[in-house]
């Protein structure tokens, strides 16, 4: 948490930003940014904000990626795929139309 806080801090800094006004875009209070830059126990809300008015929220997904797939839901996602070819099938014929070399 404190190399989090640090992190944070030296973003602030190099906008040359005071906690206060970073507080104020991000939507927290000056003594929640202060804690969260000290790496004191914050809400995971007030990290995001803080995040979010830095513009890393996009790097969050690095630290926890969505997940993969299951293959029962890739299965379903992709429906049935065939696996073999058929056959060819003889075309139907009319009933009642007899021709040489039937058995019936």
């Amino acid at each position: 948490m404190r190399e989090l806080g640090d992190r944070l801090s030296r973003y602030r800094l190099n906008r040359d930003l005071t906690q206060e006004a970073l507080a104020d875009e991000a939507g927290i209070s000056k003594r929640t940014l202060m804690r969260l830059e000290d790496g004191e126990s914050v809400q995971a809300t007030s990290l995001i904000r803080a995040l979010r008015a830095h513009g890393l929220l996009q790097n969050f997904d690095a630290l926890v990626p969505p997940p993969p797939l299951s293959p029962i839901q890739q299965a379903k996602q992709h429906g049935k795929t065939r696996k073999r070819a058929s056959s060819p099938q003889e075309e139907p014929r009319e009933k009642g139309t007899w021709s040489w070399g039937d058995d019936e």
